[in-house]
């Protein structure tokens, strides 16, 4: 890395006072492949804009290399050259950098539709939170553009060039190539079609004839008493289960925890004197069983020993030095000794619950909407409760 990083070095006609510490820290922290590629990205961004402070330089990769965004973050708030960005922030500046990577894989004679219908679901989230109403998840806004990138890219491979002349059928077609995601599809569809008309970028909603009937009931997979008691076993009995993959568990498992409220727990979020956790987003403290009290207990311990500073309680590797949560990615692979995803224990969960619980009860308990609450109260297979 060292050699790599000095070759880059002089081929720059103006090397910055931090780029072997930059070097020295990704060496440290990231795969070596990894670490390699950052290093030869970066140069040709200083390659071609001599000298720029380091908040134009992130601005830079933002703009024209947003993979780097978060590797050049992580260096220059960790190593004091830019003051630490807010979580939140940082987690925005990720979201528009992919919200952007699906707008510009849009066709260019369809994009700026694309565009405008992304601007207006970023207001239609900040007129939530301004008024205090339940706003729409970033990643909604995500998969909405992506339904939109796709019949983009199938009408423009059928010659079509704009909005306007875009039929039901059109819309058919596209819906018919994959049948399972039907109803996802046309809901987002319909709703970017609904604001062209608005706009006048269409003169009919083209999926006003359309219907994707569904069952309304839970139809996911689920686990059974046996196999949540050997989990439950394996979690709490066997000392060689890593720390992380034993809370994840235990708290998607006993207390439907999210994959997002997993990410994002703090040293706030624990009450020591009443042995309980407070899930972000959920209006009041979970108390936990031993088990689970444990499991969090051992993850302490385990971030403890790393001697990271990041406040989450589950840090790995990448995350140590710096003081934002780790990715979704950490949270599904923890699992993979097991061979489930984090939903599929929550999920079992949530069918008990909704079989003992007042639907009204076990809302204000997970802070959840009704609409989310509704599908388990009518499964196609019945619960089976731990």
């Amino acid at each position: 890395m060292t050699a790599r990083a000095q070759g880059w070095a002089r081929r720059l006609t103006d090397t910055p006072p931090w780029w072997q510490d930059l070097a020295d820290h990704l060496a440290t922290h990231r795969n070596p492949m990894y670490a390699g590629d950052v290093i030869a990205r970066t140069a040709r961004l200083l390659h071609h804009t001599p000298a720029p402070t380091p908040a134009a330089l992130l601005t830079l990769a933002h703009d024209h290399d947003p993979q780097l965004t978060r590797a050049l973050t992580d260096f220059l708030t960790t190593h004091g050259h830019l003051p630490p960005i807010p979580e939140t922030d940082t987690e925005d500046l990720r979201a528009a950098a992919r919200r952007q990577h699906r707008i510009n894989a849009t066709p260019a004679p369809l994009r700026p539709a694309a565009q405008a219908f992304a601007d207006h679901l970023l207001s239609q989230r900040a007129h939530a939170i301004k008024h205090g109403l339940r706003p729409k998840q970033l990643r909604t806004a995500e998969v909405r553009l992506t339904t939109v990138r796709d019949i983009a890219l199938h009408l423009h491979g059928q010659g079509t060039t704009t909005w306007a002349s875009v039929s039901t059928h059109d819309v058919e077609a596209f819906l018919a190539r994959n049948p399972a995601r039907r109803a996802a599809h046309l809901a987002g569809l319909r709703q970017f079609f609904a604001h062209a008309h608005r706009t006048g970028t269409v003169l009919h909603d083209p999926t006003a004839p359309l219907d994707a009937p569904q069952h309304r009931g839970f139809r996911g997979p689920t686990l059974t008493l046996d196999q949540q008691r050997a989990l439950y076993r394996r979690w709490t009995d066997n000392p060689d289960t890593h720390p992380h993959e034993a809370l994840i568990g235990l708290a998607a498992l006993l207390h439907a925890a999210t994959t997002t409220e997993l990410r994002h727990l703090t040293d706030d979020a624990v009450d020591t004197g009443r042995r309980a956790l407070h899930f972000p987003g959920r209006p009041a403290l979970t108390p936990l069983d031993t088990a689970t009290w444990q499991a969090l207990q051992r993850c302490l311990d385990h971030r403890a020993r790393t001697g990271s500073a990041n406040p989450h309680l589950l840090t790995t590797r990448l995350t140590a030095t710096t003081r934002v949560p780790v990715g979704t990615a950490h949270i599904r692979d923890s699992l993979t000794p097991v061979g489930l995803l984090p939903r599929v224990l929550r999920s079992t969960r949530l069918l008990t619950l909704a079989a003992q619980l007042d639907i009204e009860l076990l809302t204000a308990a997970l802070g959840m909407s009704y609409s989310g609450v509704t599908p388990y109260l009518n499964p196609t297979h019945p619960p089976h409760g731990l």
